[in-house]
């Protein structure tokens, strides 16, 4: 299977855009590895602070003042929940896989009932996710802060360091001002009152996909167990069906595996210890964070790198395990496959289905004469939602010749053809008739998959029929 990369100018174009995003979230990490250092010395509060920072820039969690007030008071009640999990999993590691389970699926469930409930789902995730990135070091705590509450104060210095910085990016214009969308509607299947919500179904699969992963992982690879289950947990992390599940498997075997192969030729050049082996790791981490919304598979390469340069440092022998640890994640990969094909499945088309009607009502909507005034965002931010399906679709469709797999992806594209022209109308204030009735049409279409291509077409076309007559005075002007 092909694994869609971008196409180079608009990767080019995507990379500049990340690169501040990526810098601001280096430098929160490393700011808040240094206080980590001087409250609790040691690896542990090392790969905690730096999990955790990077996780928190990317989650947007802190983005307005009542995300970093909710974040401040869930974040230390959540990390110590997720400390006493991890605590379980050493000692009573059956029991703490069951908690684990628990939470994470708890955490996928909420997401079906608003905005707020997926806000506190994410901040319930995160500490989750670092008990299986935070090795379990043995020995007495060193510094000033009792152990358990290391875990408390990173985090809410994690929080600090990311919240400053971002503010400091935004206010320097590093970064893009945040724009707020006027409506979201959440990514659902469509509805059918005869079966189980998608977004239970999820959690049903995760929780499937944990208890699988815990069985195989302590079964089969002992102390690297951790690893089986966090590519579980990955790749049905915002999950959006079975093809975004498959997709999201080859993304982190095939970077985990090159970045294998980098790590064992890195880490002799690097040194086991000293400035080279640090610098190594700070480099993989920052080029897996601005890369990463590039493609996944970016992230799943430097991130391998960076665990196994920190593991070699810490003095743990990373490179000569790392076959057992790619076949970790081969495991891993599988089981999340398996699950999102046989429990309780999602169709991925039944979610593009749903986005794609989310986009032709926000566009049905700011084409409305008795809409004033006019606005592109919750159209712009649809139409987002339904691109970030089409690099699973997209490579579907190079497998062959059968309709089922090839028409998604061209649904994706010919929508995305619209977005030039259906801005250039919004944003003059134009509700052509013509325009209205095409989009009415593709919308009755979504009922049926075979009907669909052929009104998103003359969708496009009614747009740029309708948007010809602003260019041609300047065809006409240019002629003379």
């Amino acid at each position: 299977m092909t694994i869609a990369f971008p196409a180079p100018a608009r990767g080019c174009a995507a990379a500049l855009r990340a690169l501040p995003e990526a810098v601001v979230a280096l430098a929160s990490a490393l700011l808040t590895l240094a206080c980590a250092q001087w409250l609790a010395p040691g690896p542990g509060s090392a790969v905690l602070a730096v999990v955790l920072s990077l996780s928190l820039a990317r989650s947007r969690l802190d983005r307005d003042r009542r995300g970093r007030l909710e974040a401040a008071i869930a974040l230390p009640a959540v990390g110590l929940a997720a400390t006493g999990v991890g605590l379980l999993l050493r000692d009573l590691p059956w029991l703490g896989a069951a908690a684990f389970t628990a939470g994470v699926a708890l955490s996928v469930w909420l997401r079906q009932f608003g905005e707020q409930a997926r806000r506190a789902s994410r901040l319930i995730a995160l500490p989750f996710v670092t008990v299986l990135t935070v090795p379990h070091l043995s020995g007495a705590q060193r510094g000033p802060l009792p152990a358990i509450l290391v875990p408390v104060a990173v985090a809410l210095l994690a929080l600090a360091w990311v919240s400053a910085l971002d503010a400091l990016g935004r206010r320097l214009r590093l970064l893009p001002a945040i724009v707020q969308p006027a409506h979201r509607t959440p990514a659902r299947a469509v509805p059918d009152r005869t079966r189980t919500s998608a977004t239970t179904r999820m959690a049903l699969q995760m929780a499937a996909a944990l208890a699988c992963a815990f069985a195989v992982g302590h079964a089969c690879f002992g102390p690297h167990w951790p690893w089986v289950v966090l590519t579980a947990f990955i790749v049905h992390s915002g999950n959006r069906g079975r093809w975004e599940v498959a997709y999201k498997s080859l993304q982190r075997l095939g970077g985990a595996a090159i970045g294998t192969l980098a790590a064992a030729v890195l880490a002799p050049l690097a040194g086991t210890h000293g400035s080279g082996s640090a610098a190594s790791i700070l480099v993989a981490v920052f080029l897996g964070t601005w890369l990463r919304p590039l493609n996944y598979a970016w992230w799943a390469l430097f991130v391998t790198v960076a665990l196994a340069l920190l593991q070699d440092y810490a003095g743990l022998p990373a490179t000569a395990e790392m076959g057992l640890r790619l076949a970790a994640i081969l495991a891993g990969a599988a089981i999340g496959v398996a699950v999102a094909w046989l429990v309780l499945p999602v169709r991925s088309t039944d979610v593009l289905r749903r986005r794609l009607a989310d986009a032709l009502a926000a566009l049905g909507e700011a084409l409305d004469p008795a809409t004033a005034p006019h606005d592109t965002t919750a159209f712009m931010h649809a139409l987002d939602a339904v691109d970030a399906l089409a690099p699973a679709f997209r490579t579907a469709r190079t497998l062959g010749r059968r309709p089922r797999w090839r028409l998604p992806a061209d649904w994706i594209d010919a929508l995305a053809a619209c977005r030039a022209p259906a801005v250039a109308l919004i944003d003059r204030g134009a509700t052509p008739g013509a325009v209205r009735r095409a989009v009415g049409a593709a919308r009755q279409a979504l009922r049926e998959p075979e009907r669909l291509l052929p009104a998103l077409e003359a969708l496009r076309g009614a747009l740029e029929a309708a948007d010809a007559p602003s260019t041609s005075p300047l065809r006409e002007s240019s002629a003379g």
